[in-house]
This record gives structure tokens, C-alpha cells and sequence, in this order.
């Protein structure tokens, strides 16, 4: 049994699919089946279920599969951990982010980094929630950015705070400059579909006001939302970092205080070999992102 076999296996088991796994692992597919079938001999079980085309995890493949993400994970840390010895800022960083965040903070903070640091890569991965923290918990991620609070075993830094704004079309509100959290209490809110952690932060701010979300649509993107409010459909709410250069056609209203916001967060695995340089690295995005939010409410707010 070698690390390569076991790479083989978790590939397998995530793409379910033996050309696919062939491409992503660069080999044939008749070099795949044979090392599968080798692993499979040594370990004495079947791991998969090959019928037709289709491939399953068999309930021992089920089983072991955990082990084998485990074993790569700890090896990863191990080849990591011995960099940090020669350069800690180099190699890669698989870095993931939430939808709700990812398009609207990439284009701020990538530059910076890169400029920080120069002989480090880095692979963006855009999920969910509840999709990020999976990949994260079995080392498919180093890092990701989500908002708090995310369930499981993580270390975190919070990176920064961000305020959520009203959004209609224009003069729907009769020209307000501001709005308390109590006046949705008259409002149908548009929201994201189940799933994103930004639908749970809008419920929670409509809860605390008595108002009703509105149940006869749900979207699957920011940008949609946007889009709906444009065109006169109803209202909703957005975080800040969404507006920024994306204000045409809408009346953006301010909250006055307490105003919601949600926190947002840079999440690692608790004993990584990446720890001091991820805290460099939340430090480096704290600071850049506070000169962004404070130019940008300012833009919002006039």
C-alpha cells in the first residue's frame, strides 16, 4: 500500500467515476482499475461497486474511506510543516469562501496577498456553508472564509464586520434616509434559497422585527436579488460589500443603530502546520478590508 493508492481511493470515492478520476489523477484508466483492484487485494475487501458504469463505496470502502483521507491529510501537514522550516509563505493555499462573500472580497484582497506573499498560490474554491466546512474538517481546504457561526472543531480569526443595508427600488420608501430594524415589520423580504447562511442572518433581522419574509420566491444568488429589486419586485436585504459599484437602479437605506451586521471569519483546522501564517494572512485581510468598508459606507451613505 503506498500514499498513491490511497490517493487513488478518496479521488474515486469523491467523483464516483473511474475516467473522471483518471483525468483528475493524470493516469490512464486502465492504470486506476489495476491500482484500485491492487489496494482492494492487499486491504482483502471490495471498496467499490462497479455495475455498468456506475461505481459505489461498498460498506467497508465506506468504512476506510475516513481512514485514507486522514492518513493524506496528516502527510499533507507533515510536508507542510517541513516548508514552514524553509519559507512558511510559500506553496499553495486552498482557500475557500461563501457565495455571499467570495465575488465581493476576492477582488480586494488578492492583490495584496500576492503582493505579501509572492511565491505563495492560491486555489479559490466558492461553497456553501455547510459544503466549506466538510472540505475543510477533511483537509480538502486549508482555510476557508464563512460567517460565524460555523458548526464543527475550528480555529478562527474574525476578519471583519459587516453591515446589512435595506434595499428597494427607488422611491419605494418615499425617500427615507434611514430605517430602523423595526420598520420591516411592514415588509415582505426577498431572500436566498435554504442553504446559505446569509437567508438564516435576513430571518433572524426580520424575526426580531415581526416581519415576514416573503414565501412565494427565493433566489439563488446575490445578484439575483439585485436584479428582482431593479426591476420593482419587492425589497430586501444585502450586506454591504455587495453594493459597493453596484448601486444603479436601486435605493440603498442605511439602518440606524443598533445596526445588523454579520461577522465574518477566517476558519482553519485547530493544529494545521499553516497556523502562524493563516494568522498573518487574517491579519493582512483585516487590515485591508477595514480601509475598504470604512471608504465604501461613506460612498453608500451619501
Amino acid at each position: 500500500m503506498n500514499l498513491r493508492d490511497l490517493h487513488y481511493f478518496v479521488t474515486l470515492a469523491d467523483a464516483m467515476h473511474f475516467g473522471e478520476t483518471a483525468k483528475r489523477c493524470h493516469v490512464s484508466q486502465p492504470t486506476l482499475s489495476m491500482q484500485i483492484k491492487k489496494l482492494e487485494e492487499e486491504l482483502g475487501v471490495v471498496l467499490f461497486e462497479r455495475q455498468h458504469k456506475q461505481v459505489m463505496l461498498t460498506e467497508a470502502g465506506k468504512a476506510l474511506l475516513s481512514r485514507a483521507q486522514g492518513i493524506l491529510t496528516e502527510v499533507s501537514e507533515m510536508k507542510e510543516l517541513a516548508r514552514q522550516f524553509s519559507n512558511p509563505y510559500m506553496g499553495e493555499l486552498r482557500l475557500g469562501a461563501i457565495p455571499t462573500v467570495a465575488p465581493y472580497l476576492f477582488p480586494h484582497i488578492m492583490r495584496p496577498v500576492q503582493k505579501a506573499f509572492p511565491k505563495l498560490r492560491v486555489w479559490l474554491v466558492e461553497e456553501k456553508t455547510e459544503q466549506l466546512a466538510e472540505k475543510l474538517a477533511k483537509g480538502q481546504l486549508d482555510a476557508a472564509i464563512m460567517a460565524t457561526p460555523v458548526a464543527g472543531y475550528f480555529a478562527h480569526e474574525e476578519l471583519f464586520e459587516e453591515p446589512f443595508y435595506f434595499v428597494c427600488a427607488p422611491n419605494a420608501q418615499g425617500g427615507k434616509k434611514q430605517m430602523s430594524v423595526q420598520d420591516l415589520a411592514d415588509e415582505h423580504v426577498m431572500l436566498l434559497e435554504e442553504g446559505h447562511c446569509l437567508r438564516e442572518q435576513a430571518m433572524a433581522i426580520c424575526k426580531m422585527a415581526k416581519g415576514k419574509p416573503r414565501a412565494d420566491f427565493t433566489a439563488t444568488s446575490l445578484e439575483t436579488l439585485r436584479f428582482m429589486v431593479q426591476a420593482g419586485m419587492g425589497v430586501t436585504l444585502l450586506p454591504a460589500l455587495s453594493l459597493y459599484g453596484n448601486q444603479q437602479g436601486l435605493e440603498i437605506i442605511p439602518f440606524t443603530s443598533p445596526v445588523p451586521t454579520r461577522s465574518i471569519a477566517l476558519f482553519w483546522r485547530p493544529g494545521t502546520a499553516k497556523v502562524n501564517f493563516l494568522e498573518s494572512l487574517a491579519a493582512l485581510i483585516r487590515s485591508e478590508m477595514k480601509k475598504v468598508l470604512n471608504k465604501n459606507t461613506l460612498l453608500l451613505q451619501t
